[in-house]
């Protein structure tokens, strides 16, 4: 069984498509109004990007405590190298530089209330 796709709940849409096409590798499939987003990262994985709006609530979207998604990389330069392009955008706020966490090396960081984080893959072989 394969993820197909998740969906987060955002409060900016196109803040949300400019940081996963820009820093992420995810491709545009398409952008309703900047009401909904879906993009795709070529493994057969799909994001859709829910706008707050749609549930009919104005306030940034609440995540449980410690939800996150994450990302893996093949190894350190590439968690840094991702970390120094996504520090210059204001929107984003980090917990900390990249570092050693659990059995891994990377960083967290919030997109509006979504934590995200960026990681060398324990599972070394299993990523391109």
């Amino acid at each position: 069984m394969n993820l197909n796709h998740i969906n987060i709940v955002v409060q900016d849409v196109d803040k949300a498509v400019n940081l996963f096409t820009k820093h992420l590798g995810f491709s545009l499939i398409v952008n309703r109004n900047s009401k909904m987003a879906v993009l795709e990262n070529g493994n057969n994985f799909a994001l859709v990007i829910w706008g707050q709006e749609l549930n009919h609530k104005e306030n940034t979207p609440e995540y449980p405590e410690n939800f996150h998604i994450g990302f893996y990389q093949k190894d350190e330069q590439t968690v840094w190298d991702i970390y120094e392009k996504l520090k210059p955008e204001t929107y984003l706020q980090f917990e900390s530089e990249p570092k050693k966490i659990r059995n891994t090396f990377g960083f967290y960081f919030f997109f509006e209330k979504l934590m995200i984080e960026i990681s060398v893959s324990p599972f070394k072989d299993n990523i391109a």
